[in-house]
């Protein structure tokens, strides 16, 4: 039986707020999946980076900006799914022609916005113009103000957006994997495309817990009753619970899965708590080390940063991390230092 979300029973090891991890298998781990362990351990996958692109001036600007991303050693490019942005589809095709093996992924769809038969053509038309380069990256949007604007007939209640995200995996898995050729969209990569589902939620950790290939974490929730999707961080031990939570459900798969975590501050630094003050003004229930140990921030010297990302991989089992243009320059030493390792 799963617990109710008031017990932590589910926790392999809750020790001062972290969760132990051991593997004991001998399982040998594909490129896109950690180690195969049971419920409490895993064998960490190679670090992989990715950085989310937000910004197009120009055709130009975009393709020279995707190749300089693929220059400084980023895995992945990816582009998010909002209002106001570039649309991802298209915005991943050009990126495809400016480089050469960099994959390319959407992070993440808003399924709101999406007819899921619709959506099934443009994830294999952009596989294959992309030379199988696509991972599929799918959400329940937390735009409160989107919701409302672009996809009033899904429903714009968290509840009726996850029901939707839920009804456009299990149809994209059956469109996807279908054997009807004259009906069903293909795709380049074999056996499907990548499958990353992003959230923090109980419904979406059980989703990613059944389908997903990446489970991506976004180390934040929303404040209750924003319109505009104002964000609070995940504490470190919140996160802890969170990841607990998504391994109890992802007890028994055949594969572990790749978890993800986006960066949203990365700042290189000798005076990390002078740097992290102005965040506690936002934060007045965090204390400055409370502040200083939030899983989506990274601040200190280079060395330090660097600590931090394998610290990360060591207690949340994140080997995927992803920052935000902005960031692309300031951490590509550690892209450098830790790319594959």
């Amino acid at each position: 039986m799963v617990p109710g979300p008031d017990r932590y029973d589910y926790l392999p090891d809750h020790r001062r707020g972290r969760v132990a991890h051991r593997c004991h298998t001998t399982r040998t781990c594909t490129p896109r999946t950690r180690t195969c362990c049971p419920l409490g351990g895993f064998m960490p996958s190679p670090f992989r980076f990715g950085v989310s692109l937000v910004s197009l001036a120009s055709a130009e600007a975009w393709r020279k900006k995707c190749g300089e991303a693929e220059k400084l050693g980023y895995d992945v490019i990816l582009v998010p799914d909002h209002l106001g942005m570039p649309a991802p589809f298209p915005a991943l095709v050009a990126a495809a022609e400016a480089t050469e093996h960099t994959r390319l992924g959407t992070f993440v769809l808003n399924s709101a916005f999406w007819n899921p038969t619709l959506l099934a053509r443009e994830v294999t038309t952009t596989d294959t113009l992309t030379g199988g380069r696509l991972e599929l990256g799918l959400g329940a949007g937390y735009l409160r103000a989107e919701s409302e604007s672009a996809t009033p007939f899904y429903g714009t209640t968290p509840r009726k957006r996850v029901d939707h995200l839920i009804d456009t995996i299990e149809r994209l898995d059956t469109m996807l994997n279908c054997d009807e050729l004259s009906r069903c969209p293909k795709s380049v990569q074999s056996p499907r495309i990548p499958l990353m589902v992003g959230g923090n939620g109980d419904r979406v950790l059980r989703l990613a817990a059944k389908y997903a290939d990446i489970a991506a974490f976004a180390g934040a929730r929303t404040v209750p009753g924003s319109v505009t999707g104002r964000l609070v961080p995940l504490k470190a031990e919140d996160l802890d619970e969170r990841i607990a939570r998504y391994q109890w459900f992802a007890a028994g798969r055949g594969e572990a899965a790749e978890l993800n975590l986006m960066i949203q501050s990365v700042v290189i630094t000798n005076h990390r708590e002078r740097v992290i003050r102005p965040f506690l003004k936002q934060m007045p229930h965090l204390t400055t080390g409370q502040a200083l140990e939030l899983p989506i921030f990274l601040t200190g010297t280079l060395r330090q940063i660097i600590g931090q990302v394998r610290e990360r991989r060591d207690r949340y089992g994140f080997s995927y991390f992803a920052v935000l243009e902005r960031h692309m320059r300031e951490f590509a030493p550690v892209v450098s230092e830790l790319r594959g390792r």
